[in-house]
């Protein structure tokens, strides 16, 4: 399925009425030949019907950008602009939109050629305000038709994310495991953004599992399976039950998605899952996140919704990973130190049992859950794909619903190391400027949990710009030295 929103992007033109309209004609003009110019413009339609003046050409140039079938809008301010009927054009208007402004192009042309539009986005920006209508506006939104260009295409991952939780269903199954309450979140900010969720027992989807025995598909899933891990291919006789399990969960969302157009989903691992179905889910998660279906481990319900943002943002597979553990002294000295300008407390491992998709591993093996098999034979803890996650940048963040039913989210970037971490599951050798004190007063203090959605690749503009979007109270970063934190002690 196509689990990522695809987008078409209409520009509108505006203009006030005692400003020459040609300004804004032919500031679109650059605009679009611009972006055509730098971008792939397939997704970009330029609105012909008008420049936006009145409310009568705002309702004309709505119904035009409907009619092309246009999810996201920007609202190009090629002079001063009509503050009203701009401003309905974004409240009457059903997707994101962007407000950017066109910068005055030339000091010999400052009396018929002067827009005045840095004055008219304040305006804009008030008109907004008083309306209750969100929009996003870049953080210098005014431009020449270059820089509007490069502003457009910022927006597109914004765009997707929002019209994308606007149509998504997480999809649960079982209550979060015993002891693990850091997963447990209110689900009220769910709706409050518009996504749903559908909640199951681990039972029905139990018997769904044992419903797909003997699929007549089951041989060709293994196939793929087995051309996908290669060498890696340890485990070859749990392949079977693990396709089962995969045209199970595929099966399930297609039945169940109802009028939603994508969906997450939120799974069981354990306790009882291992002995019931006599496996472990992580390489099935791993590889539905990588169809661009993200599956969170032990029912976190909002990593789910995180890895969903991610993948918006990126158009690539994410994972979700532990916040794991500290990497050993003589490991940073010997591996790290010297090498790679980070301090020790900037670097941590990044870990889960084996769901990180196997083409962001540097290499793959299917191998059995080692944590479960201390309590549990070892035949039913088959499934994870283990490996070092391959070195490159990444951002590290999520959002989530306090107890308090608050939304917070943090966003942080950094890199995976080229060090061998020597240990199990799909793992990395993390770093972060500044991990530690952001660790302390942000992920401890704001009381995050511990599973992290991380994107491959540096993010972290367009997913703090989601996150201001959807309107969340609060947004942790690592703030760089000498930036404290409201608790940091200063005298530390």
């Amino acid at each position: 399925m196509n689990n990522i929103p695809e987008l078409k992007v209409g520009i509108v033109a505006v203009s006030r009425d005692c400003f020459p309209e040609t300004l804004s004609v032919n500031r679109r003009k650059a605009l679009i030949e611009a972006y055509e110019a730098k971008y792939n413009a397939e997704n970009i339609y330029e609105c012909p019907v008008c420049i936006v003046e009145s409310e009568i050409h705002m309702v004309q140039a709505l119904e035009d950008v409907k009619n092309a079938g246009c999810n996201a809008l920007v609202v190009y301010l090629g002079n001063f602009g009509p503050e009203i009927s701009e401003t309905l054009l974004a409240k009457h208007f059903d997707g994101p939109v962007m407000f950017i402004a066109a910068a005055e192009e030339s000091g010999d042309n400052l009396i018929q050629g002067r827009g005045d539009a840095y004055c008219g986005m304040l305006n804009a920006s008030y008109n907004l305000k008083l309306r209750n209508v969100k929009a996003y506006i870049p953080e210098y939104p005014v431009g020449t038709a270059k820089e509007c260009a490069d502003m457009i295409e910022e927006f597109l991952p914004i765009a997707r994310s929002v019209i994308g939780l606007s149509s998504l269903k997480i999809i649960s199954f079982g209550p979060r495991p015993l002891n693990f309450l850091a997963c447990n979140a209110p689900i009220k900010q769910l709706y409050n953004l518009g996504v749903e969720i559908e909640e199951n027992s681990e039972l029905d989807l139990f018997e769904a599992y044992n419903k797909h025995a003997n699929d007549p598909r089951i041989p060709d899933v293994v196939k793929d399976m087995e051309k996908e891990l290669g060498a890696g291919n340890q485990k070859p006789d749990i392949l079977p039950k693990l396709a089962q399990y995969e045209l199970t969960l595929l099966d399930w969302v297609e039945a169940h998605k109802g009028y939603r157009k994508y969906v997450a989903i939120a799974g069981k691992c354990w306790p009882a899952f291992q002995t019931q179905f006599g496996f472990v889910p992580c390489y099935v998660n791993s590889r539905l996140t990588g169809m661009g279906i993200p599956v969170s481990c032990e029912v976190d319900i909002y990593g789910a919704l995180s890895e969903f943002i991610g993948t918006c943002v990126s158009l690539d597979a994410v994972t979700l990973l532990d916040i794991n553990n500290t990497v050993p002294a003589d490991m940073y000295v010997d591996d790290i130190k010297g090498k790679h300008n980070y301090t020790h407390q900037d670097t941590f491992m990044g870990f889960h049992c084996g769901n990180t998709c196997s083409r962001k591993l540097s290499a793959c093996s299917m191998k059995y859950q080692m944590i479960m098999a201390r309590t549990l034979p070892e035949e039913v803890t088959q499934g994870t794909l283990e490996g070092d996650i391959a070195p490159g940048d990444i951002t590290f963040f999520r959002l989530q619903s306090t107890a308090d039913n608050l939304l917070r989210a943090y966003v942080a970037q950094g890199e995976v190391l080229p060090v061998a971490t020597r240990s199990f599951g799909s793992i990395g050798v993390f770093a972060i400027p500044e991990m530690g004190r952001f660790y302390r007063h942000v992920l401890i203090e704001k009381n995050f949990p511990h599973h992290g959605a991380v994107a491959f690749g540096h993010y972290g503009k367009a997913i703090f710009e989601v996150f201001k979007y959807l309107g969340v109270e609060e947004i942790g970063f690592n703030q760089p030295k000498g930036m404290l934190y409201e608790s940091e002690n200063p005298f530390n």
